[in-house]
């Protein structure tokens, strides 16, 4: 939410600016982007698996997903140019610090024997990457209306140039890594 912006300024860039040391408040790593994308392979036989991925990412999301169609054609997994193989999310803004709260602190809880986040999953350019296994853990699906179990990866942008700063930003904005 707003809110969520508004601790960044007056607490979680502070404690980033004081840690690193940086010069200048430019400097100070930022969330950039969020990218929720889940590959639909099922949608070449099953031409509604597009629209219930749409819909569940829709509502997780708030925003209306965009689908992905094949580059190439591929005839060993019977895929042709242009058919549709995915649909993918990218928040920013208020949504993205919205459903940023909402993640850690409404839908990881609700992961059977959550221990916490890998903290070895940043890509060494302080963008940290994860999947999920099911879509059923966000509160917004309901479990009666779910035709299959979905997994999707989830990708958080970030300014910061190294993964030590991009794991300390993520940590301030509430991140569960495990211990």
């Amino acid at each position: 939410m707003a809110r969520m912006k508004d601790v960044y300024i007056s607490e979680i860039a502070p404690a980033l600016m004081k840690k690193f040391g940086y010069k200048s408040v430019m400097q100070i790593p930022k969330l950039d982007k969020i990218v929720i994308n889940v590959g639909a392979g099922e949608a070449r036989e099953n031409s509604k698996a597009i629209d219930a991925i749409s819909s569940d990412l829709a509502a997780i999301t708030g925003q209306k997903p965009m689908v992905c169609k094949a580059k190439k054609s591929v005839a060993n997994f019977k895929l042709r140019e242009g058919m549709p193989i995915g649909v993918k999310v990218t928040l920013r803004g208020n949504r993205m610090y919205e459903f940023l709260d909402r993640f850690f602190n409404v839908a990881l809880p609700r992961v059977r024997d959550f221990r916490g986040i890998n903290a070895n999953s940043f890509d060494g350019r302080g963008n940290y990457n994860m999947g999920l296994k099911e879509q059923l853990i966000f509160p917004e699906i309901e479990f009666d209306k779910v035709d299959k179990v979905r997994g999707m990866d989830i990708c958080f942008v970030t300014t910061a140039q190294t993964d030590e700063e991009a794991r300390e930003l993520l940590k301030l904005l509430g991140a569960p890594f495990e211990k």
